[in-house]
């Protein structure tokens, strides 16, 4: 077989592709580009059709090479796959800013822009040309002299140091292990925690028990093991990694990576004429200001720290009284609210888990998106995948395909930690006006099945699905044509996460879940018992999750709005300064959670300055949601509304018209507040 990233195909072929099949593929598909785009800027006819579809034509095609490539180095990265990738980045870097400073393109999309054209293309055209517009000021495509090649080298070491960091993370998670011989020093963990202990050392060729640093693992730990001792050793671990408090990991340490990641942001801000990082970053975004986004972030914390502090009080009190701990522990405090909320709610985790085996919870969810959007899920065995666990889905609408997606549910060595969607195709006219349709990648790190049982998911693991499910259904929903604003491209970053969050909701209903429920023994839906306890349970400690996503959200923006590369230990006197005014659970002096805080610091994408997304467009999804709460859950008129006014149109249009057009007024604070159990 030739190339398979050069070749055609309507899907990646993963079992072909090697690591040295990279670099050839990326280096002729540029070049080829390149001279590509030097024939239309030479052509006389110059309007949206043969230039604009034209130039996202042979962007499609470098995608669709290294989307798989990009992919795999997350999901089974290996030594040559990881050289191949971080050569390409370099590659990739000169040839986007490249294309984003040159003037011919630019003078372009200008003319298209003041054309008699421009007011006959449709609003998602004409969204594009706006975008690519904004987008080439954005790649200095004004800078004079020197500035372009200043800027070009920014960005090319940007892709390469954030890689970098991404990778100490990786390996410093894979390289700490523990092997118990004996089961007794698991005590207190569910019996199917300990026995994915037991496989993974089986797995390794050891006895006993092996412990690692990777989620389904260290959570249960955290939350359930009696042995203090080895809560605190792999608490330590764990918020040390890459760090040079880590242990033994003094290869990884990503503080001088971080230091230099901003030193770099700072300076890309600068040349193109913004005051910091967080306007640079802002300015593809719903926020205006970074002040406006502070202020939003301090108005949550006003309005949530008394409630934090109440529960973390009351946390104190019961470690104190009922399990004899005089001074709580950062190490302590999983295991203990573990057994607070037992106390208060009859309710663990544990218990719920049983009824949430992964396919009857994958099977009800695309029950659920049925119902919403008349939309059907079907499992396709045929299509090449990268591993045994990974399946692959389409998805119809009257009995017509309209999208695939690829799904990665289970954590496993050399894999990326955490969970998100990619894309793999995007929906696009072709040139030869066939309609390409869109496929992801949807990736979790959920506990792998035990033999040849079924995994059993906790409920936040369920929650976790959906959130990385609604991003995808924002993907391949769309019935946006044009590239650049079709599915996930071109919307603002803090409206990215409203699907996602928005379809979090399914998990709490008392009509849905019966549906995502049974017993993976007896097939019994969750008792009624359960469900009334854990919909009471839903807002426990509320106000301490609030806090703790406002303390990630107020450090990454203050952090670039402030920084001085001159103040050494500015990193971290700001962590501790946000600490101080929202947080509620103590710190060991050792903790470097920034170290390995990838959203940020580990990517090129769009929460760097922007982690407050996650709570701005909470407040849209809260809000979009008490709709469904007055109109009924399963109303279809009101998800046909969602689908039509949101998840079909991408980002064509600018998401406050969106989302006014679902809801019928701006969003406030006061549904995320009320559903967060926080009084307005």
């Amino acid at each position: 077989m030739k190339n398979p990233l050069i070749n055609e195909h309507e899907l990646p072929v993963f079992s072909a592709l090697k690591p040295e099949h990279v670099t050839p593929a990326i280096e002729q598909i540029i070049a080829e580009n390149q001279a590509a785009i030097e024939v239309l800027k030479k052509s006389r006819s110059r309007n949206f059709h043969n230039m604009v579809n034209q130039l996202d034509q042979l962007d499609d095609r470098l995608s669709q090479a290294w989307s798989p490539v990009s992919h795999m180095n997350s999901v089974v990265n290996n030594d040559s796959l990881r050289q191949a990738y971080n050569h390409c980045l370099s590659l990739l870097s000169e040839y986007s800013t490249a294309l984003g400073q040159d003037q011919q393109l630019f003078s372009i999309y200008q003319a298209l822009d003041q054309s008699e054209e421009f007011d006959l293309l449709n609003l998602a055209e004409r969204k594009a040309v706006k975008n690519a517009l904004r987008d080439f000021r954005l790649s200095g495509v004004d800078l004079k002299g020197g500035l372009k090649e200043q800027f070009a080298d920014i960005k090319k070491k940007l892709s390469e140091i954030t890689s970098r960091y991404s990778e100490h993370v990786m390996d410093a998670t894979d390289s700490w292990r523990k092997v118990l011989e004996q089961v007794d020093e698991l005590r207190g963990m569910p019996e199917n925690a300990i026995a994915l202990t037991k496989q993974s050392a089986e797995r390794e060729n050891e006895q006993g028990y092996l412990l690692t640093l990777d989620f389904p693992c260290y959570l249960p730990v955290m939350t359930h093991c009696e042995n203090r001792e080895l809560r605190k050793e792999m608490y330590i671990a764990f918020t040390t990694r890459a760090s040079d408090q880590g242990p033994g990991l003094a290869n990884f340490n990503n503080s001088q990576l971080m230091q230099e990641i901003l030193v770099q942001r700072k300076a890309l801000a600068g040349i193109l004429g913004f005051q910091n990082f967080a306007e640079l970053s802002l300015a593809t975004k719903m926020a205006e200001t970074p002040q406006q986004v502070l202020e939003f972030l301090l108005e949550l914390a006003d309005k949530s720290k008394p409630v934090a502090d109440r529960e973390f009080a009351e946390l104190k009190e019961f470690a104190r009284q009922q399990l004899g701990l005089d001074e709580l522990q950062p190490w302590d405090v999983a295991f203990c609210s573990e057994k607070l909320k037992l106390e208060k709610y009859d309710l663990s985790e544990e218990q719920l888990r049983p009824y949430f085996p992964a396919p009857v919870v994958i099977r009800g969810m695309f029950e659920i998106v049925r119902k919403l959007f008349d939309i059907e899920v079907r499992e396709s065995k045929e299509i090449d995948t990268w591993h045994a666990d990974v399946t692959t889905y389409d998805i119809y609408r009257d009995n017509v395909l309209i999208a695939r997606f690829y799904l990665d549910l289970y954590a496993r060595p050399r894999k990326r930690g955490g969970a998100w969607m990619a894309e793999c195709r995007t929906r696009r006219t072709r040139q030869d006006g066939h309609l390409q349709l869109p496929v992801a990648y949807l990736t979790c790190n959920f506990p792998s099945p035990l033999g040849d049982a079924a995994s059993l998911l906790g409920h936040s693991d369920v929650v976790t699905l959906f959130h990385e499910f609604g991003h995808g259904l924002h993907h391949m929903l769309t019935q946006i044509d044009c590239a650049p604003v079709s599915g996930i491209n071109g919307v603002a970053w803090d409206a990215v996460e409203l699907p996602s969050q928005f379809l979090e909701n399914w998990c709490w209903q008392r009509e849905s879940l019966p549906i995502i429920s049974a017993h993976h023994e007896t097939g019994e839906s969750l008792p009624e018992d359960l469900l009334d306890k854990m919909l009471l349970a839903r807002n426990f400690q509320s106000g301490m999750q609030m806090v703790r996503q406002l303390e990630f959200a107020l450090f990454d923006l203050r952090l670039h709005i402030e920084f001085d590369e001159k103040q050494a230990t500015q990193t971290q006197d700001i962590l501790d300064q946000v600490r101080s005014k929202v947080s509620v659970v103590p710190v060991r002096e050792d903790n470097r959670f920034q170290n390995a805080f990838g959203h940020i610091f580990g990517s090129t994408m769009g929460y760097a300055a922007g982690y407050y997304s996650y709570k701005w467009a909470e407040v849209l999804s809260a809000d979009a949601f008490a709709r469904f709460s007055e109109e009924g859950i399963f109303n279809r008129q009101t998800g046909e509304l969602f689908l039509s006014t949101i998840l079909e149109q991408g980002g064509s249009r600018e998401p406050m018209d969106l989302f006014t057009a679902f809801r019928g007024r701006k969003p406030t604070v006061d549904a995320l507040l009320k559903q967060e159990g926080i009084s307005v």
